[in-house]
């Protein structure tokens, strides 16, 4: 497969290319149901999005009967293109990449189209082929979701991307042509009956799926998007976040049902349900419930990364991939809002003797995730710096984290900053993890926030202190160097600690032998 070709390209001169961390990268993703830019900013393991912009251009409208993209569509496409190309040079954007997929890549005007759009904005663009389009999907993926194990199904317009993913890397893929916008044009009134023996048809050419059943399926794609948040609006789901959203298979029966019963403002007051998708979505049901049945599909996950973020991905060092996306954007969180950002390391190796024995690998991750992340709220009014890390921790847009890992990186910032979980954010937090994963998850907060009291957010003096668990005690010991830094407030805070702990309290001076 030629990746080369897809690169990010330059869009300013490379003499005057911002800084790796402050460069604007924008891709611009021609799809066959909708045309976006986003823009991003940093060389880094998980950039920020400093713009997103989508327009339902639908250019696969009518390919599946004519073969050719409308006139009317491409007539939209363009205008839209033009408006990103102009904003993409206001925004002086490092690097810019056109990218094009199935409409384009299938129509028998797709050169034509590719033709006028150079001609008329100065994009130019890639067609990738489907092998690449898969690829690039699946990459984007595993880019939020390192440990992702199942095929991942990325369903467009014109095409449906099926790709197989394990141990960090990309397998077995194929690209067929059919998609929410070329079935559901057929001639004939695309049934689900109908919809399901073409997809099964289509099945029959891929023989590695056969390896493949009873897997997760990861699903890419905004109408398998939009059925997440109609899935999550029927659940009244506390935490209305798409990325990492689970379904069962047999939620899918109902989604269906509620396409064809619920009033149609209802349907459209849902994220993601606008007007012009929502025609797509009986179609994207159909197929969704096609591919659980013929692959034995156990679960459901959904991914807020595809394409773009797997062209992104590839396009970074191979030291910058190995980091987990997680703590990659934490840390720079923190160097951005912390005061003293090398705390947060300073405070995680100083609870390690408290919480690390038996402390899973991922709990561990996520406590360090809370270090890192405890000093980032100081800048909010006093009273509620509280809320402010909560909000940020639960609702933010971090990957490499399910809903469990939000409510205890939640729970213990909240805790960090003085409050406990009660009537305004339980009913949100509580669903989403087991009352033992809280109580840890507070326990962490609470020694945060007996470090950050006790050395004012330095590093440093972490170095002469100890927290010991000693028969029912839990022992705070510093150095005769660092033994005035222990006060009032201090052993407030200790003590609060240990009695979550079940423990009693004490302070020791660690006297020079």
């Amino acid at each position: 497969m030629n990746r080369a070709a897809v690169s990010l390209s330059n869009a300013r001169p490379r003499a005057v290319l911002r800084p790796l961390a402050q460069r604007l990268i924008a891709i611009i993703d021609i799809g066959s149901n909708s045309v976006r830019l986003v823009v991003y900013r940093g060389v880094v393991r998980v950039p920020p999005t400093v713009f997103n912009e989508k327009v339902m251009c639908g250019l696969a409208k009518g390919l599946a009967d004519t073969g050719r993209m409308d006139e009317g569509t491409m007539e939209q496409a363009i205008d839209t293109l033009r408006r990103f190309a102009m904003l993409c040079a206001d925004m002086q954007v490092d690097q810019l990449s056109v990218v094009a997929t199935a409409a384009v890549r299938l129509a028998r005007n797709g050169a034509e189209f590719v033709a006028r759009v150079k001609r008329e904005t100065g994009l130019d663009i890639t067609v990738i082929s489907g092998e690449q389009e898969g690829y690039y999907s699946a990459l984007g993926v595993l880019s939020a979701m390192p440990e992702a194990d199942g095929i991942v199904g990325d369903l467009g317009g014109g095409s449906l991307e099926l790709i197989r993913i394990s141990n960090g890397k990309v397998g077995d893929r194929v690209s067929l042509p059919i998609g929410v916008l070329t079935l559901r044009n057929q001639t004939d009134l695309p049934t689900p009956q109908a919809i399901r023996a073409q997809v099964l048809e289509a099945l029959k050419n891929v023989p590695w799926l056969a390896e493949a059943r009873g897997l997760p399926f990861y699903t890419v794609g905004g109408s398998w998007r939009a059925l997440a948040h109609l899935d999550i609006h029927l659940n009244n789901c506390p935490l209305r976040i798409i990325h990492s959203y689970r379904m069962k298979p047999e939620a899918l029966g109902r989604l269906g049902k509620a396409l064809s019963s619920l009033d149609r403002k209802e349907l459209k007051r849902i994220k993601s349900l606008t007007e012009r998708r929502l025609p797509n979505l009986p179609v994207a049901v159909a197929v969704l419930e096609t591919l659980a049945g013929h692959l034995d599909i156990p679960l459901i996950i959904n991914s807020a990364y595809g394409l773009r973020e797997g062209l992104l991905f590839d396009s970074l060092p191979q030291s910058v991939k190995r980091e987990d996306p997680l703590l990659a954007a934490c840390r720079m969180e923190a160097q951005q809002e912390g005061r003293f950002p090398e705390h947060g390391d300073a405070l995680m190796l100083w609870m390690d003797p408290l919480f690390s024995d038996g402390e899973s690998p991922e709990d561990r991750r996520l406590r360090q995730a809370c270090c890192l992340l405890a000093d980032v709220a100081w800048r909010g009014h006093p009273d509620f710096r509280a809320e402010r890390a909560l909000e940020s921790s639960l609702f933010g847009n971090w990957v490499g984290i399910d809903f469990r890992g939000r409510a205890m990186i939640g729970t213990a910032l909240y805790a960090c900053y003085g409050a406990s979980i009660g009537e305004r954010y339980g009913p949100i937090v509580q669903p989403l993890a087991s009352a033992e994963d809280l109580n840890r998850a507070r326990a962490w907060g609470l020694a945060l926030r007996l470090g950050q009291r006790l050395t004012a957010g330095t590093a440093k003096p972490l170095e002469g202190c100890q927290l010991i668990r000693r028969k029912g005690q839990l022992v705070l010991a510093l150095t005769e160097e660092y033994a005035s830094l222990y006060g009032e407030v201090v052993d407030r805070r200790l003590a609060s600690l240990a009695k979550h702990l079940d423990m009693a309290s004490c302070f020791e001076v660690i006297h020079d032998s």
